[in-house]
């Protein structure tokens, strides 16, 4: 395993310990694709780091030049989600379910892959807030790497609109937010079982549970 530069910050973030719907969230105007409880997550107050890793691809593969890669891992807490692990844009990471992490393994390709883009790394991501040793990398079937926390190949969700939403929490019962040890968020769960949004129009299909795409 490559060893990635490590940055560890001490923070301290109040998590919200009531209403688990986000800042904003309107019932009313919400979709098929937001968890009734867990809509836009829209964090009115600036998070802080907590925990994050570093990843174990070798830095001497470095992927094709049109990949984009997630250059950075963050451990933060957030209002009412609680811990989670954002990339450096801010996007809150997923795990899912139908993966597995000892050994780890994505089972999340071609259409799943384009409602759950892979966050993929060049071997060499900036940490913040993780134990270094949570954080490795799985080679993923086309060949790229992809981060994994606590074992679990991480994703980012087409379905959050915004950096900080959590829209893709529980989505298919199989999709739920990472911690930065790499276990399931369960603090902020959605009443009933939301459904993903469908992949991008240019992939070809318009069905999120068509051929090839499985939760």
């Amino acid at each position: 395993m490559a060893q990635m530069k490590r940055t560890v910050i001490v923070a301290s973030a109040m998590v919200a310990l009531t209403a688990c719907a986000p800042a904003g969230y309107d019932g009313a105007n919400s979709s098929a694709a937001e968890p009734v409880a867990v809509a836009a997550a829209e964090p009115t107050a600036t998070v802080e780091p907590e925990a994050s890793a570093s990843a174990e691809a070798p830095a001497a593969d470095a992927p094709p030049a049109d990949v984009d890669l997630t250059e950075k891992l963050v451990g933060k807490s957030v209002a009412r989600m609680g811990k989670v692990v954002i990339d450096q844009d801010g996007w809150i990471l997923y795990r899912f379910d139908k993966d597995t992490a000892d050994p780890p393994s994505s089972n999340c390709v071609d259409k799943c892959a384009e409602v759950w883009p892979p966050a993929l790394t060049d071997g060499n991501p900036q940490l913040t807030g993780v134990s270094d040793d949570k954080v490795g990398s799985v080679t993923r079937q086309d060949g790229t790497r992809q981060l994994t926390v606590g074992g679990w190949p991480v994703y980012r969700y087409i379905g959050d609109k915004k950096p900080g939403q959590w829209k893709g929490q529980a989505v298919g019962g199989t999709w739920f937010v990472v911690q930065p040890d790499g276990k399931k968020n369960l603090s902020c769960l959605p009443k009933g079982t939301p459904k993903a949004v469908a992949p991008p129009a240019d992939s070809g299909s318009n069905d999120a549970g068509g051929s090839g795409y499985s939760y």
